[in-house]
């Protein structure tokens, strides 16, 4: 008897697609719908900010899947289209234009939005942020050689952005409020490479400043005014001061919602037929024993078949640990774990010539390493990590020493 069941995927990103792709490959033979806001197919956001962004081109590898695998899989893929309402009690998502689709199971990948500036002059032309292809467009037009690019937040994805401006030729300043870019992330001794690392590159790294206002001339930013009364010229602004997660469709439909949507370490939310997966999903991790919302691009891609197979009432893989990566000129980052800024750090390697890997301690456990332009060392520091072995720091900082023989 064929399967009469429909699933429904609200969110067109990477979570999105990935979920559809897991419930097929899991067996499930209904109906699968996914609304996406925008008029693309889903596709990955990392290129956004690395290669497209430079190039303009490899736009086709983002996305993840062709038309033509939608089809083949019988996945009705809506987009341009925003669900605005959940109706719990019929087992419906309704549209902005009223109709109404009903499902058995729900699940929300609706992501996280760029957090907005609040400040005076934040609605000029030419204030920006990245989260789309089309931003990704706006931006590249802008990184031309000699212009005048101001960011405002010294995080990952500024950073990214930041040196690809650079390697434009764009003269770059980037405010920070903070001592040094990434310091609640990374610690003060790894944020300073980061730092350096613009730096040297001719970024102005202004830190521990204050935004006042957004200055404009005839309706379009010209510069950003500081606290001290002082006027950072600018012929764009770019604003890069962390993401929320869209929650307001969860919220209104009376999910429980605390930093993104409650769930369980399945994806499970306080309804037992909704869903969470991606950046909004704030889950019970089994291995770090709390609630983790991750809004990295590996958490998209490995989360949703640990939801999907809960939608099939399957048992599914273990979650993976947090993970995220970055390219910033010829420094390129891997990280895994989930570290703190007042853990105890050990190097093995050296922070000055940014070639390392770096090891947050907790009670003398790993619990978060990164390595800096150092390769093939991921499964090791996964491995030390999820022995909580008390390490031997001496042995921890000799390259000479496997981490898998650490962990044992």
């Amino acid at each position: 008897m064929a399967d009469q069941r429909r699933f429904v995927i609200v969110g067109g990103g990477l979570a999105g697609a990935k979920g559809a792709e897991a419930l097929r490959e899991r067996g499930f033979q209904g109906s699968i719908v996914v609304f996406g806001t925008e008029e693309h197919l889903p596709y990955e956001r990392p290129p956004l900010s690395k290669g497209y962004l430079k190039t303009g081109e490899g736009l086709d590898e983002a996305y993840v899947h062709t038309r033509q695998w939608y089809a083949a899989h019988d996945v009705e893929v809506r987009t341009g289209t925003t669900v605005t309402a959940i109706d719990r009690d019929a087992g419906e998502v309704v549209t902005a234009d009223g109709e109404r689709t009903a499902y058995d199971r729900l699940l929300l990948a609706t992501g996280s939005s760029p957090r907005t500036l609040t400040l005076p002059g934040h609605d000029l032309g030419g204030v920006l942020s990245l989260r789309t292809i089309e931003d990704s467009d706006r931006i590249r037009a802008l990184m031309q050689p000699g212009a005048r690019l101001v960011f405002i937040g010294g995080g990952w994805i500024g950073l990214e952005v930041a040196s690809a401006a650079r390697e434009a030729g764009a003269d770059v300043v980037v405010l920070e409020s903070l001592e040094l870019p990434l310091v609640r992330v990374l610690g003060s001794r790894v944020a300073q490479v980061f730092a350096d690392l613009h730096r040297e590159h001719g970024v102005d790294l202004r830190t521990s400043v204050t935004v006042e206002a957004i200055e404009g001339s005839d309706g379009a930013a010209s510069g950003v005014r500081l606290a001290d009364g002082s006027v950072v010229p600018a012929d764009a602004v770019v604003v890069g001061i962390g993401a929320a997660p869209n929650v307001a469709l969860a919220e209104a439909a009376g999910l429980a919602v605390d930093n993104g949507v409650s769930a369980d370490a399945v994806g499970r939310t306080s309804d037992p037929d909704i869903f969470v997966a991606g950046d909004l999903a704030n889950v019970e991790h089994p291995f770090l024993g709390h609630r983790v919302r991750v809004e990295h691009w590996a958490n998209a891609l490995n989360q949703p078949d640990v939801v999907a197979a809960a939608m099939l009432d399957q048992d599914g893989p273990e979650p993976e640990l947090p993970y995220f990566f970055t390219d910033q000129y010829d420094l390129g980052m891997e990280y895994h774990g989930l570290g703190g800024p007042d853990d105890d750090v050990v190097v093995r390697g050296s922070l000055a010539d940014r070639e390392f890997v770096a090891f947050w301690l907790r009670e003398g456990r790993v619990v978060a390493g990164m390595n800096v332009n150092v390769w093939d060392v991921g499964d090791g520091i996964k491995a030390l990590i999820r022995s909580r072995t008390v390490v031997d720091r001496d042995q921890l900082a000799d390259p000479e020493v496997e981490l898998e023989a650490i962990a044992r």
